[in-house]
């Protein structure tokens, strides 16, 4: 299938599949006239592409790992692919972290939002 019919199918841009393409996410077949052609199977492949996205891993991280990813309904931990477990867990890890240090900067941004004026006004300028 041509990049069109790809994106029309999967709701992603033909923009971001040749994106794809260039971090090693998808690699079509490349025709005698330098069209991409899809496999049906690339459009599994990009519907996963997208949950991993979605779960915040980067493209260099799932480019590793979607190699392991074969269910058609589902993204699930695949059997024989310990890569994809263990870059899961360090993708997990680093959520993690990154949460705390937000919720730090929160924390503090309400100790500082908790001095402001309570009627929710600026003080005028000069006087702050």
């Amino acid at each position: 299938m041509r990049i069109g019919d790809l994106a029309h199918r999967t709701g992603v841009s033909r923009r971001l599949l040749r994106y794809y393409e260039e971090q090693g996410l998808l690699r079509p077949v490349r025709l005698d006239n330098g069209y991409r052609d899809y496999a049906e199977a690339d459009v599994v492949t990009v519907n996963h592409i997208r949950l991993m996205l979605d779960a915040g891993l980067s493209t260099s991280v799932i480019a590793k790992v979607v190699h392991c990813v074969r269910d058609k309904d589902e993204l699930r931990v695949p059997s024989g692919c310990p890569t994809f477990i263990g870059e899961l867990r360090r993708e997990r890890a680093r959520i993690t972290e990154t949460i705390a240090r937000l919720e730090g900067s929160r924390r503090i941004l309400d100790r500082v939002l908790d001095t402001a004026p309570r009627d929710g006004a600026d003080p005028s300028p000069g006087t702050a």
